[in-house]
């Protein structure tokens, strides 16, 4: 588990950016040391160094925004059958958990976390990528970065 809120915080939000910027959809795994996090996502492709900017320039945009980083539980019924397999990162939750907390900035990324969380996304104050990683033979993009 993430125990810096402003990494965890990061990761939704440059999950989200990926989404939107590169149209990646599934995570597969997140990596937290200090104020350094890694993001892994399934990719087909390597990105451009232009397209890591606009991934990088929509993450900040939305730490710009201030926006609200929301965190609740549900039933995990009632979560699937509300978003569907958006909260779910390649490594679902176990079946015989029945409760999911999850975490949400709206219309941005959805997740179900465990984590603890900045309140907001500015809270966050910038996300600087590091450098990128695309493993053609895995068909993912590993992106470094740092919450200074």
């Amino acid at each position: 588990m993430i125990t810096n809120p402003k990494i965890d915080s990061s990761l939704h939000i440059l999950k989200g950016a990926v989404q939107k910027v590169l149209g990646a959809s599934v995570t597969t795994g997140v990596f937290q040391e200090g104020d350094k996090g890694r993001l892994t996502v399934e990719f087909t492709r390597k990105p451009s160094d232009e397209e890591m900017q606009q991934v990088e320039g929509a993450a900040n945009s939305k730490i710009a925004e201030n926006a609200p980083i929301d965190r609740f539980e549900m039933d995990r019924t009632d979560a699937e059958q509300q978003f569907g397999n958006a909260i779910y990162d390649k490594f679902p939750v176990p079946s015989h958990i029945r409760k999911l907390t999850i975490v949400r900035i709206a219309d941005w990324n959805i997740n179900c976390c465990i984590g603890t969380h900045t309140k907001t996304t500015g809270e966050v104050g910038k996300i600087s990528i590091e450098s990128y990683r695309f493993r053609n033979a895995k068909q993912q993009l590993e992106i470094s970065f740092s919450v200074p």
